[in-house]
């Protein structure tokens, strides 16, 4: 999982793009929305951006929260990481 590093200096509240890749199903930007909505009440999915890879069997979905601490990122990357058709997050 590709966690932040207890180094790394972020400053909170800030605009955070998360890049989810996985297999392209048409649920599957639907259900990365609820997770966002979940940890974040004031997730904008009109900032959310999709491309298909050639073959389309892969989809990379990148969507933009307003992260208001580490925890709150943790928590959605574990979320994402832990959906069954999500293949890496960055």
């Amino acid at each position: 999982m590709a966690q932040l590093q207890e180094n790394e200096l972020l400053e909170f509240p800030m605009v955070f793009p998360i890049k989810v890749m996985g297999l392209a199903r048409d649920s599957l930007q639907s259900e990365l929305h609820a997770l966002c909505r979940k940890h974040c009440s004031d997730f904008d999915e009109s900032k959310t951006k999709c491309e298909y890879s050639r073959s389309k069997k892969y989809v990379s979905v990148t969507v933009v929260i307003n992260a208001q601490s580490r925890e709150q990122l943790d928590a959605l990357y574990q979320a994402f990481v832990d959906h069954p058709l999500v293949k890496f997050v960055l």
